[in-house]
């Protein structure tokens, strides 16, 4: 086994754990702080990978305004952040339809790729890959960058009673 081979199975299992704990932990916050290690845990891969511009998008993109935008989502809308007794159901609906979704994404990989050889494109530059980026992608990143405004102006509003409320109300609050 090769360095880069540890590594990858290190950071692939960093981001199995972390991932598992961003959907069994039962504060916001913690399950937010938790998806920080696993998207790092991904840049880490695309960095053992050689894919360092990819790398430095997920920790610009994904890690620091993703992340930062759901924190300040939980905070600004005065969610609870701990434990709520209100949301207990029970567990095996949700282990169902998540092992038949994994089940169903198994058999369409084994019948896609039938464990053959894939050949590798010629590798990528930085021009490429903003070229790429600035032509053919750039109205879905501007979509998402008015769907993430448009949450966060949201959260705002949902967070402040006095916002969008009739003046009879304002006066008996």
């Amino acid at each position: 086994m090769t360095v880069a081979d540890v590594l990858t199975l290190a950071l692939g299992a960093v981001a199995l754990g972390a991932g598992l704990l961003v959907v069994t932990t039962r504060h916001v916050v913690r399950a937010g702080l938790w998806l920080v290690v696993a998207l790092g845990a991904v840049a880490g891969l695309y960095l053992v990978l050689t894919a360092e511009l990819v790398a430095w998008v997920q920790v610009l993109v994904y890690v620091g305004a993703v992340v930062v935008l759901l924190l300040f989502a939980v905070m600004l809308t005065r969610a609870p952040i701990g434990a709520s007794d209100d949301l207990d159901r029970t567990r095996w609906p949700g282990a169902l339809v998540g092992a038949g979704a994994g089940a169903g994404l198994a058999a369409l990989f084994i019948d896609a790729f039938r464990w053959a050889g894939v050949t590798m494109p010629e590798p990528g530059t930085a021009e490429r890959m903003g070229a790429a980026l600035f032509r053919t992608w750039v109205l879905p990143f501007e979509l998402i960058s008015v769907l993430l405004l448009a949450a966060l102006v949201g959260a705002i509003v949902v967070s402040r009673p006095d916002i969008g409320s009739r003046p009879a109300d304002r006066r008996r609050s």
